[in-house]
């Protein structure tokens, strides 16, 4: 064991060792200093000239919204037709038929958002065209479209008055060109050489050692499974993920996976510190989203470590810990930490099945979706967590008695409305969807439908209730993991998730894009003695209980009906 928490103490401290002078890089791309990428340059004008943009054109936040509305629109529609067609299209060696609408309606929803839930097995459920062409297409898009937004919110923080705020062009394609590339060709270079297959064949035949007969899917998977780690996509090539040995073939695979699905989330935060030149708050933020990360993986880790007290009472011993829905390659420590470091940000990856993890490991891991700004998604995390600072900056300058002020400006009504409907708007959706589908499998059970509610879940009580609840906090904070004992593909879920998936991923960008536009356009006030400082311990504190305080008032009813019954349940 002792092995296992070197193991996880290392991952984390090589992915914050990384992310520091990546912060920096992504800092100096984006203020257009020289970087040793900038060989892409020719390529991005190629690709510029090609679409007739200006990218030197600048935007004010309107404009950049209406650009990041409107090509996601129509990555929606191309995603929806092709995977209603994906049977008539090439690179279908297997056969995989056409998705019904409701789960295309869904599965385009899903990865057009950077959420990719699966509610299909990706050998069965997805061509190698839809799986390199809709959903890889999918990975960088959507992930860059996040950075590009937050780039938005940098530049508004930036400058002192001004409605010119970039070119969404342009910070969309450097996002993919100089950074999730460049870590995708490096994470997939990993992969490949570690038995990830790069195969365009379809089912490979073998023979068992019992004499049966087996079909072994396959398929050009390294490029995809490298860019939905980095891009904290989590979609993943086959059924069960990366607990798929040709996902994850070893240790190693584990390591530099993991590391990838927080590492470019943690190098935002520093990039913040670079390109506003306050490093001081880039670390106030850093450590307030560590603690949180922190307080979902220590018990975590420890109760996967020790095994089920359910199982200890009936004498039988856990040397291995709680190995239920984990791999041997990996143990409890490595797959608990996974399930922490791919919920605390929008990854939705799982390396163990998170159904079977212990109800204190399923509380840290839908808090950490409720929260939504421990890190968060690449790009939306930090937007997320910009939210919270305006209310805290808010309630602090109530506290005084003076005018709350965030960089210069003054914080009135307008932003504070748009700020606390965002913030409340997250627990809105899941918590309205949990009693939705609560209510439709308690009234009508018995109804003849041809998928009765009553089969939609493996499990009764608390965990059953658990399962609906994760289903929707997946949904909301667009992570994309869910509990295996829910049946999910059926109309119901496809329709009510994929309606979740929508409403949660584009409002909470369009309320910090539009609370970042409103104050750069307001007159700068220049720092003075009675100055709130929102680069110190103090701030940071008081940016965390607005956090906690929010999502656990929110939350907590649910939460005690679900993992924390489960938890007393089995002590």
């Amino acid at each position: 064991m002792n092995t296992e928490y070197i193991g996880i103490i290392f991952m984390y401290l090589a992915t914050v060792a990384l992310a520091i002078p990546l912060g920096k890089y992504i800092a100096k791309v984006f203020k257009g200093e020289k970087t040793w990428l900038d060989f892409m340059a020719p390529l991005e004008r190629l690709i510029f000239k090609f679409s007739g943009i200006d990218p030197n054109r600048e935007m004010n936040w309107k404009q950049h919204l209406k650009a990041l509305l409107t090509v996601n629109l129509l990555w929606l529609f191309y995603a929806f037709f092709c995977l209603l067609f994906q049977a008539h299209l090439p690179l279908n060696p297997d056969k995989n038929p056409n998705q019904t609408p409701d789960l295309a309606f869904n599965t385009a929803l899903s990865f057009v958002t950077n959420t990719n839930l699966q509610d299909y097995s990706g050998e069965s459920g997805a061509t190698y065209y839809t799986q390199l062409f809709v959903f890889m297409f999918l990975h960088f898009v959507s992930a860059a479209t996040g950075i590009a937004a937050m780039m938005v919110v940098f530049k508004a923080m930036k400058d002192k008055i001004t409605d010119k705020l970039g070119n969404f062009w342009d910070f969309l394609l450097k996002s993919i060109t100089r950074l999730l590339l460049p870590l995708s060709f490096v994470v997939a270079i990993v992969l490949a050489f570690n038995g990830t297959p790069t195969s365009y064949k379809g089912k490979d035949t073998i023979i068992g050692l019992q004499g049966d007969t087996i079909h072994v899917s396959r398929g050009p998977a390294a490029g995809m499974i490298a860019i939905k780690m980095t891009g904290t996509n989590g979609g993943g090539w086959f059924g069960v993920n990366s607990a798929h040995p040709f996902e994850n073939p070893n240790y190693v695979t584990n390591i530099v996976e993991n590391i990838s699905i927080i590492l470019i989330s943690i190098s935002l935060v520093f990039a913040l510190g670079y390109y506003l030149n306050k490093k001081k708050l880039a670390w106030v933020i850093f450590g307030v989203m560590t603690v949180g990360f922190l307080i979902a993986v220590f018990p975590s880790v420890t109760a996967e470590v020790n095994g089920n007290p359910a199982i200890a009472h009936m004498g039988i011993s856990q040397p291995g810990g709680s190995m239920e829905g984990k791999e041997v390659r990996f143990g409890p420590a490595a797959s608990a930490y996974w399930g922490i470091t791919t919920t605390v940000t929008s990854n939705g990856s799982v390396n163990a099945m998170h159904d079977s993890m212990m109800p204190i490991s399923g509380l840290a891991q839908m808090f950490d979706m409720m929260v939504n700004a421990f890190y968060g998604g690449v790009g939306v995390g930090f937007m997320n967590f910009y939210i919270f600072i305006i209310i805290a900056v808010f309630i602090s300058g109530l506290m005084v008695g003076r005018t709350p002020e965030f960089m210069g400006r003054k914080i009135e009504a307008r932003e504070m409305k748009i700020a606390s409907l965002i913030a409340l708007l997250h627990p809105f959706i899941i918590l309205v969807g949990t009693s939705l589908a609560s209510y439709v499998l308690i009234h009508y059970a018995n109804a003849g439908w041809a998928t009765k509610p009553s089969a939609w879940l493996n499990n009764p009580g608390s965990h059953g209730f658990s399962e609906m609840l994760y289903q929707y906090t997946s949904s909301a904070a667009n992570n994309g993991s869910g509990y295996g004992g829910l049946t999910a593909n059926n109309i119901f879920w496809n329709v009510s998730t994929g309606l979740v998936i929508f409403v949660g991923r584009f409002f909470p960008i369009i309320g910090p894009v539009a609370i970042a536009g409103i104050l750069a356009n307001k007159k700068f006030i220049p720092e003075s003695a009675g100055t709130l400082k929102t680069d110190t311990a103090t701030f940071g504190i008081m940016v965390f209980a607005v956090i906690v305080i929010i999502a656990a008032l929110s939350f907590f009813p649910a939460l005690a009906l679900g993992p924390i019954a489960e938890h007393f349940s089995i002590k």
